[in-house]
């Protein structure tokens, strides 16, 4: 019995300018390559064809009325969905400026016009061959359990493995794609970039003390790779908490404080400032009847193993 081969899939080219000329340039030639290609006139057109349409990669006129190519390029990048699909600039500006623009966009290429299709299509295969890389390289991280996502300088994030998807999601309501560090995160990253020991440090998300973040470095320009851990056991039971009459964020606080972290990790941990964290502490001493961490952290251990 002979088994069928499915044939290959297809790449998809989206070709956005306003040139008729070009477009029918570029049309011919890709699906002389085997490519499957879907026009649009402006930026507008674009943004509406990837609302529906996924492409592999997107040829991009910089200059165009209205929504001119730079600007297009920023907003496919702002969608984490879009943000691996990579975008070669066309333009018949070679000064520098246009180029680093193209490239600040989010860019990965550019050819001048009038474009060479050999030229053109040997860049396709390059940038297309380096998409399945990258992408293969975040799948293997998924499987393998590793939440990972990317933001950019302003928060907002650039791709996302889909098990960190999940969890953004899960946490913030809506989809991950809308997720945008808070500022208080913003101010952590720009801390944690600048110290050595930044892989060691840790911060949770706001309202979320279960869901801690790890900063993993530099990736790319621009791009910053972080690291979700979900934690278990970082309260105490809530029957025990109100019992002593803890509030929730003192119980918070005090669980911490008994598995060894210092004011100052659980100020990070839980987004406080170390001020408000020795306020809580007060606090705590003073509703348990002790004078140290120690007798604090000694019934608090003591209360898990009786909940356990």
């Amino acid at each position: 019995m002979l088994m069928s081969i499915e044939p290959k899939k297809r790449d998809v080219a989206l070709v956005v300018d306003d040139s008729p000329e070009t477009l029918r340039l570029l049309t011919d030639a890709l699906d002389g390559a085997g490519m499957t290609v879907m026009v649009a006139l402006d930026g507008a057109a674009a943004m509406r064809i990837v609302d529906q349409i996924t492409p592999d990669i997107v040829l991009l006129d910089a200059v165009m009325p209205g929504m001119d190519g730079f600007e297009t390029c920023r907003r496919l990048k702002r969608d984490a969905g879009l943000a691996n699909i990579p975008v070669i600039f066309m333009t018949g500006l070679a000064e520098t400026e246009h180029i680093v623009r193209g490239l600040e966009a989010g860019g990965v290429d550019y050819v001048t016009k009038p474009i060479v299709i050999e030229e053109m299509l040997a860049r396709i295969r390059v940038h297309l061959g380096n998409a399945r890389l990258t992408q293969s390289a975040r799948t293997a991280l998924d499987v393998s359990g590793r939440f990972l996502f990317a933001v950019n300088r302003q928060g907002h994030i650039l791709w996302a493995t889909p098990q960190a998807q999940k969890l953004l999601t899960d946490h913030h309501g809506a989809q991950a794609d809308d997720f945008v560090l808070p500022p208080s995160l913003l101010q952590w990253l720009e801390q944690v970039k600048s110290k050595g020991s930044a892989k060691s440090q840790a911060v949770s998300l706001p309202d979320n003390p279960q869901l801690r973040l790890y900063y993993m470095g530099e990736t790319a320009p621009n791009e910053f790779l972080l690291r979700l851990s979900k934690e278990a056991g970082t309260a105490l039971p809530p029957e025990f908490t109100s019992e002593l009459g803890l509030t929730t964020r003192e119980g918070e606080v005090l669980a911490w404080l008994s598995k060894g972290k210092t004011n100052r990790d659980i100020a990070q941990i839980l987004g406080l400032s170390p001020r408000t964290v020795d306020k809580h502490l007060e606090q705590i001493y003073a509703k348990l009847g002790v004078e140290n961490r120690t007798a604090a952290a000694a019934i608090a251990t003591n209360a898990t193993r009786r909940n356990s």
